[in-house]
């Protein structure tokens, strides 16, 4: 239904996504509309497209779908519009002798002769010049949002294209709409696409199969890769362009435009059949460049390599540790080169060598900097070296100003530390190397100078990072960096089936499932109503007591998100167990997915712009700073209806306030894919395996799951899908160059 009258006032707007809350005052009544109200203000007249809908708390309200101006057209409207505060400079005295002078010709003669607003006393000509740019420029935007709404442009998506282009906006959209998706966040090729069907353009024009390459690339970065094969990419590009009906494009045409944008440098081919897009291309051979650079080992002496040892020795005795020979060449090369790797299975004393390590810099008076890929794995780094150890984000000092990294394209995130301002250390330790994508990576070497020790810690054997790369197998494939693989599992480790099994699953053994252990077991279940139901009783009942955990520290971690042992179904039945409807706990339905306060939710994209508070006594922020990042986890401890938010509480007490039209950030965590708790451990794990996509189901996930349990693993399900995981090597190759780029420098290229 259809509702017109005048926006009395805002109840509330957020400025950041345009919801609001306002009140509109009709001919018969004054109503409370709900909606994304961006580009009007108080005052003016809208007639608003929706439904009423009465709210839990709030009572009778309209629900506002769609909107538009509309211009006032007496003189009581016209006055009340100027009054409300919309164009700066009138206030309410100032709108009634402008609308006493001119009357219903008021609009009028402010678009057309506003030198005569000086007849009005108060007005001089420069502030009558200014209050008509300021009506045009609403005038403008709104004329704006009115064209790009014919194309089914959301309001706040009109907002950035409109902010973007200015009076550009309507060349674009009628000669190059593609070129939304290269400029603006938020826009991929499909939107585009869309746009462009709408306003004609054909289905073979060289903008939409240039676009629809850049897609593709855009796409296969976000499964690891930094290029794709020529013909891999050809295919790709083919598969995009033809979704629209009617279209017939080939592999000529999309080869064609390939080497055209290689001409235009979009594009770099190497070796004739490698596609990157040139920021990933260009990131990688930087890395390689930085990496050659800093690589410089210190010669020494078989005397002063004597005395080096002899140091190391009396700080093991010192700290009652002993080293093995590999631990020890480890800590070496630490100290006497440039780019050192140190790798190795858990349980093989990567922590212990990081701890040595740390004692020499220390006791030689030298500066020495921890850092780790996510705020879970620099926590743990911190407990378990006793030094301050911090995200490599807030290493380098992450600055959120109008950044953004969504859609998996690399983000122009700044950072304060880079080339013009380097981090002043004499060593560098990252822990958790496996996680690492190529654009932190790049960020990380830019901030440093040749003279630093970079020590890059992790398991190769883990999965490789979310983001595009395999940096730390790039590393080791190379041959170009000192790199010691740790092996020996020593005596307390040997304790744990934990370990023990984690090895044998990375060797291609069966793991132990007798249920003799004390931190391993394993429950046979065949049937998934029976697995949620032994699940539900572990994680609530159970294995709180037994780990000295809350039971929302206990993690389910499945191989998948879709199926019935996928994240998506599991969290819908663990928030019925764990988090169950209350009449105190204030619930919000966003899409499918209903989030409550007091459930446990996941950051699942970096968000540099978030702002975080922790607040002390009396409700005052103690600390505050920008970004989370993906893979951070919290718990909602507030959901706001009329403010339109929800807050979340992440580790360390960081309080994140989430506009409604921003929860696509936000995913229920009570279960996780496995590939998401990299860099985490948790005091137990719990993993459903019934089975799945052979690509999911390998050998490199299950140990990935199992070494995030810190106290204890439980597996419900099959033996054969374990047994199956253990077999199966395979895994999704990722197309990444960055050895390739090392070799380049390592040959003088």
């Amino acid at each position: 239904m259809e509702i017109r009258g005048y926006i009395e006032h805002f109840i509330y707007k957020n400025a950041e996504n345009g919801y609001g809350i306002l009140n509109l005052v009709t001919e018969d009544e004054e109503i409370i509309c709900t909606g994304s109200f961006r580009d009007v203000d108080m005052g003016e007249t809208i007639s608003a497209e929706g439904e009423y809908v009465n709210h839990q708390v709030y009572g009778r309200q309209f629900k506002v779908a769609s909107y538009r101006v509309v211009a006032p057209d007496d003189a009581s409207s016209m006055q009340r519009y100027l009054s409300s505060g919309a164009i700066k400079g009138i206030g309410e005295a100032l709108a009634a002798r402008i609308v006493k002078k001119f009357g219903d010709r008021t609009f009028r003669v402010i678009e057309d002769e506003p030198e005569r607003l000086s007849e009005v006393k108060g007005i001089s000509e420069k502030k009558a010049r200014d209050i008509c740019l300021q009506m045009a420029e609403k005038r403008q935007m709104r004329d704006a949002m009115m064209f790009l709404a014919q194309y089914g442009i959301s309001g706040n998506l009109s907002v950035k294209i409109y902010n973007t282009y200015g009076e550009r906006i309507y060349n674009v959209i009628r000669q190059n709409p593609y070129q939304l998706s290269d400029d603006i966040s938020g826009v991929g090729f499909k939107t585009a696409d869309e746009i462009a069907e709408k306003v004609g353009i054909e289905v073979d024009s060289d903008f939409r199969i240039r676009s629809g390459i850049l897609y593709a690339l855009l796409q296969s970065s976000a499964d690891g890769n930094t290029y794709l094969p020529m013909e891999g990419l050809v295919k790709r590009a083919v598969s995009v362009l033809q979704s629209r009906p009617d279209c017939e494009i080939n592999d000529e045409l999309v080869k064609t435009q390939i080497m055209n944008l290689a001409m235009d440098m979009k594009l770099v081919i190497k070796n004739d059949d490698q596609v990157f897009s040139s920021s990933y291309y260009y990131e990688e051979q930087g890395c390689a460049a930085m990496l050659t650079d800093l690589n410089i080992s210190e010669k020494i002496s078989p005397v002063e390599e004597e005395e080096y040892k002899n140091r190391i020795l009396a700080i093991e005795q010192s700290r009652k540790i002993q080293l093995d020979d590999l631990q020890r060449q480890a800590v070496l090369k630490s100290i006497t080169g440039g780019v050192v790797i140190i790798t190795g299975g858990p349980g093989t004393g990567k922590t212990t060598t990081i701890n040595t390590i740390i004692g020499y810099y220390e006791s030689s008076g030298l500066d020495i900097m921890l850092a780790a890929p996510t705020g879970r794995a620099a926590k743990r780094m911190t407990e378990a070296t006793g030094y301050e150890a911090r995200t490599i984000h807030r290493l380098l000092e992450v600055s959120g100003q109008g950044l953004d990294d969504s859609d998996n394209r690399p983000s122009g995130v700044h950072f304060e530390k880079n080339r013009d301002n380097p981090l002043e250390a004499d060593a560098i330790i990252i822990d958790e190397m496996s996680m690492v994508d190529i654009h932190l990576f790049y960020a990380l070497l830019k901030a440093l100078v040749p003279g630093v020790h970079l020590i890059l810690v992790g398991d190769s054997s883990q999965l490789p990072s979310v983001g595009p790369g395999q940096v730390l197998r790039d590393l080791i494939d190379s041959g170009q960096f000192a790199t010691i693989y740790l092996k020996k599992i020593f005596r307390q480790a040997e304790e744990s089936d934990i370990v023990m099994n984690a090895h044998r699953i990375h060797d291609g053994q069966a793991p132990v499932l007798d249920n003799k252990s004390r931190d391993f077991f394993f429950l046979e279940r065949d049937d998934a109503q029976v697995i949620y139901k032994h699940m539900i009783q572990l994680i609530r009942d159970k294995l709180p007591g037994y780990v000295k955990a809350g039971c929302f520290d206990i993690q389910v971690l499945s191989p998948m998100k879709k199926g019935a042992l996928g994240v998506i179904r599991l969290n819908s039945i663990l928030q019925e167990y764990l988090n169950p409807p209350d009449p105190s706990k204030k619930e919000h339905l966003h899409g499918e997915l209903l989030f409550r306060e007091g459930d446990k939710v996941m950051q699942i994209r970096n968000n540099y712009q978030a702002v975080w508070e922790v607040i002390g006594n009396y409700n005052i922020p103690i600390d505050q700073g920008m970004g989370v990042f993906n893979g951070d986890m919290g718990v909602i401890r507030e959901i706001n209806e009329y403010a339109a938010e929800l807050v979340v509480e992440f580790d360390d007490n960081r309080r994140v306030r989430y506009p409604f039209a921003e929860l696509d950030e936000l995913e229920l965590a009570y279960a996780i894919t496995i590939h998401k708790s990299q860099g985490s451990e948790y005091p137990a794990v719990v993993m459903p395996l019934l089975g799945g996509p052979r690509m999911l189901m390998n050998r490199n996930l299950l140990y990935t799951a199992v070494t995030r349990a810190r106290s204890t693993v439980c597996i419900l399900g099959s033996r054969k899908a374990v047994m199956d995981m253990v077999e199966n090597e395979e895994q999704l190759r990722r197309y990444t160059g960055l050895k390739d780029r090392i070799l380049d420098f390592a040959d003088g290229q």
